[in-house]
């Protein structure tokens, strides 16, 4: 919400307790130490506020920002969902571009909600080189075809890819086998076998018809900075 609005949602509050009787133009003067016409002048539109002038009104009348806030807007914007109670936890499915950059998942990003078994996430194994302790943990993504065919046969178009975002190490989880990773890339995100080759992240395909791409890593970035999260689990449609 920009401060144009915030403002008028203030002017609209203070007029609904002046047409309620609860107030008026003079004594909000009395109360803020402005003079009646700076007063006049904002409740008729006339004049903008400042932010000091903001702050004194919200002070004196008992408001919070929050007061001034649409609650559609919050609700839009509300991190989802609560917490479960039972065995299953909520898991929700965002696009790549989604995954790669908000570390809060909000209402209006999802797509879908899987469940999960508690047991089986608490039971995965972070590895973070950079932190993420403040980053939705699992989020998970449909692969585009693309992707998935340069995967084959770990992956099939349309599978569903659960992200352990707090996995942003190129240590390996199991000593057979190598982690396949959701990395940023073309402000989304792919699926691929990662290493590092000097300043290049180097993202292999485990189908070998497909082509190796690299990418070179920024100054004063790492690995761990591109690296989105270790693919844990997969689920393919049939």
């Amino acid at each position: 919400m920009k401060f144009k609005a915030l403002h008028e949602n203030l002017r609209k509050a203070v007029l609904s307790r002046i047409t309620a009787k609860e107030l008026t133009g003079l004594k909000l003067a009395h109360q803020t130490g402005f003079k009646q016409a700076h007063i006049s002048n904002f409740l008729n539109r006339k004049r903008w506020l400042s932010l000091e002038g903001m702050d004194k009104i919200l002070s004196v009348q008992d408001l919070s920002i929050l007061d001034l806030l649409d609650p559609a807007e919050v609700n839009k914007r509300a991190s989802i969902p609560a917490p479960s109670e039972d065995q299953f936890e909520n898991v929700l499915l965002v696009e790549g571009a989604i995954a790669a950059a908000e570390p809060l998942i909000t209402r209006e990003n999802v797509k879908d909600i899987l469940k999960f078994k508690k047991s089986f996430l608490k039971r995965l194994r972070p590895e973070m080189v950079l932190e993420r302790d403040d980053w939705h943990r699992f989020v998970l993504i449909k692969v585009d075809a693309r992707d998935a065919m340069s995967m084959y046969p770990r992956l099939l178009p349309g599978a569903t890819a659960l992200i352990d975002r707090h996995y942003n190490s190129l240590k390996p989880y199991q000593k057979t086998g190598q982690n396949m990773y959701a990395v940023r890339k073309d402000g989304g995100c792919t699926v691929k076998y990662v290493a590092v080759a000097g300043n290049s992240l180097v993202l292999r395909p485990h189908n070998e018809k497909h082509p190796v791409d690299v990418l070179t890593i920024a100054p004063g970035r790492t690995s761990a900075d591109y690296i989105v999260g270790r693919i844990c689990h997969v689920a393919i449609e049939t």
